[in-house]
């Protein structure tokens, strides 16, 4: 099997899994400064991240996030918790949001606006 050109292989980056996909790295490290009671979005993420990212790089990357990255800061671009499926529970993303001041009905975060952190704006 040939490798992929595209995929940045590193032997290991801090706490990181070997072999993890440097993309991946970057987008966790993004997610770990989203403040506690914000989100972000996965478009806003491969936004600030650059060329070579985009909205489903960036959900891909969340499926495999390390327990210290607070995976349930990040939602779609309408505030809906689509990543919902991979917690422990179907419910646990919301819970962990609305523990955080998030208000959220029915797998929506509601007031989606007042909630949300753009990297490309705080981070600049």
């Amino acid at each position: 099997m040939k490798p992929d050109k595209n995929k940045k292989e590193v032997k290991a980056v801090g706490k990181y899994a070997e072999g993890l996909n440097l993309k991946f790295y970057q987008v966790f490290e993004v997610v770990k400064l989203v403040p506690e009671g914000r989100v972000t979005s996965y478009g806003q993420i491969a936004k600030y991240l650059g060329i070579g990212f985009n909205a489903r790089t960036v959900g891909w990357a969340m499926r495999q996030s390390p327990a210290d990255v607070p995976a349930h800061r990040v939602v779609n671009s309408s505030g809906a918790l689509t990543g919902r499926l991979f917690f422990p529970t179907p419910t646990r993303m919301a819970e962990l949001l609305v523990a955080e001041g998030i208000p959220v009905v029915a797998d929506q975060i509601q007031n989606f606006e007042q909630y949300l952190w753009i990297p490309a704006q705080e981070l600049l």
